[in-house]
C-alpha cells in the first residue's frame, strides 16, 4: 500500500486522543487537519485540508464551553479503526481502511 501524508495526519490526531477515544460517544472535540498537517511539515496539503475537521468522539466531557450539534451534521462522515471521523472527501484522500460514521441524533461538541 502506498502511504500518503494524509494517513500520517490522521494517525498522529489518532495518537494524541487515543486514552481518550471512545467509538459511539455523544461527546467531541474538534482537530483541524489544516493545522495539523502544518505542524507535522505536510506544508503542501495543510491549505487543502484548511476549513476540514476530525471529530474525536470522548469517553466523557472535558472542560470548557459545550455545545449540542445535531448529528444530522456528520452525514457523508466516515470513521476510521482508531473512533476519529472526517469529512467522506478526507476519507477518500487516504490509504486507511474506513467505514460510514454513525452519529448519535445530538453531539455535544466540547471547546478547550
Amino acid at each position: 500500500m502506498n502511504r500518503k501524508p494524509l494517513d500520517d495526519i490522521i494517525e498522529n490526531i489518532s495518537s494524541t486522543y487515543s486514552d481518550n477515544i471512545m467509538d459511539g460517544s455523544r461527546f467531541y472535540v474538534e482537530v483541524n487537519i489544516g493545522k495539523q498537517a502544518e505542524a507535522l511539515g505536510h506544508h503542501d496539503i495543510s491549505r487543502k485540508y484548511k476549513d476540514a475537521y476530525a471529530v474525536v468522539p470522548l469517553k466523557g466531557a472535558v472542560p470548557g464551553m459545550k455545545v449540542r450539534i445535531d448529528g444530522r451534521t456528520f452525514v457523508n462522515y466516515a470513521q476510521f479503526d482508531s473512533g476519529i471521523a472526517v469529512p467522506g472527501y478526507v476519507t477518500r484522500d487516504t490509504g486507511l481502511p474506513y467505514r460510514t460514521f454513525i452519529p448519535n441524533d445530538s453531539m455535544i461538541l466540547n471547546c478547550a
